[in-house]
């Protein structure tokens, strides 16, 4: 049974272990830029001296500078954003699917193989060789980028290459091992889909809308609340005022925003700015806003003694939330997997 299931999935090894020698060998080419021009920036001793700021920001704009390091950085992401949905669409939707539309499963199962172990081979198999995949790819992506990663966690330097860091959605599940989650999830997805749909194109278009949809929802709803965030409040400073919203006239409710004061590298989830009795602060907008100067503007917000109140998750968490996140999906791939076999042992596919 190994050896048959084997047979039917070696082209597609062929083809992805192709692409990983690919993609390695283009790596490591533009790989050694990448550390050499880390290393001469000074980013490695910054902290020692403790001009991080300065250093990083040289070096993050140094790489945006460079469209090859810039372009691969940003493809890399999407790559491994991709590769996992592609695994379950193109690996996990099809694997049963066919079988049962071609009929094939009933020589397997006529040659004494048990529907469980014919599953389980199948599932074993080719969802290690899905995990292995994304597993070597993130390790390789995660090697080139390490030098643009350790700098967007330090203060400044993810101005290089815009409002980013290590928490930004796109970036988070595109390193570490988060991608292995990922893979086991949507094959194991693709399979079950396909198994209780038993039409290989259906199966493969509701494979990426519930990956998408599964995504979308751990990245803004679930996640930042894997971990009891932090809280950190602080005076409004007037001079930090990066930004100020009021209606159309005086007394209309009036915003204000300061900038934001956490560890670098840190996921801000909410920077509010609030009243000494702890409420948040919605105006009224006075007179002089709207008559006088922007600096008289500014001495008003100043003389209301409010505060700024930012809810944070420090970077010190990153590696517990990709464990944590890890963990969840590879629990959901193998309930998936658990109804499979429910599935496929209790149900006539003839």
């Amino acid at each position: 049974m190994i050896w048959l299931t084997w047979r039917q999935f070696r082209a597609q090894a062929i083809v992805v272990a192709g692409a990983l020698a690919v993609i390695a060998v283009a790596l490591a080419v533009t790989g050694a830029h990448l550390a050499h021009l880390y290393d001469s920036s000074g980013v490695a001793a910054c902290q020692a001296r403790g001009d991080c700021g300065t250093v990083a920001s040289t070096f993050m704009n140094e790489v945006k500078a460079n469209l090859t390091d810039k372009s691969l950085y940003q493809a890399s992401a999407v790559l491994l954003s991709v590769v996992p949905v592609l695994i379950g669409v193109f690996w996990g939707a099809p694997l049963i699917t066919r079988e049962i539309e071609a009929g094939t499963f009933r020589l397997a199962w006529n040659q004494s193989v048990t529907r469980t172990r014919w599953l389980a081979v199948k599932l074993g198999l080719i969802g290690l060789a899905a995990m292995a995949t994304a597993g070597l790819l993130s390790l390789m992506i995660g090697w080139w980028a390490s030098p643009v990663d350790h700098a967007l966690a330090l203060p400044q330097g993810r101005n290089g290459l815009g409002d980013i860091n290590r928490f930004t959605p796109l970036l988070f599940g595109a390193r570490g091992i988060t991608p292995i989650g990922y893979a086991a999830f949507a094959f194991a997805l693709g399979v079950t889909l396909g198994v209780f749909i038993r039409r290989t194109v259906p199966a493969m278009a509701a494979t990426l809308a519930v990956f998408t949809a599964a995504l979308v929802t751990m990245a803004f709803w679930v996640r930042p609340h894997l971990i009891t965030p932090l809280r950190a409040v602080s005076p409004f400073s007037a001079a930090g005022l990066n930004q100020m919203t009021t209606g159309s006239a005086p007394g209309s409710p009036m915003t204000v925003t300061d900038s934001v004061h956490v560890p670098a590298g840190a996921w801000v989830l909410a920077n509010q700015t609030i009243t000494p009795a702890g409420h948040v602060f919605s105006g009224p907008a006075p007179q002089v806003c709207f008559t006088g100067t922007t600096q008289a503007c500014t001495a008003y917000v100043g003389r209301l003694h409010l505060r700024q109140l930012v809810t944070y998750q420090p970077a010190s968490r990153y590696w517990a939330f990709q464990g944590y996140e890890t963990a969840i999906f590879l629990a959901l791939a193998l309930a998936l997997a658990g109804a499979c076999f429910w599935w496929v042992r209790r149900r006539r596919l003839a």
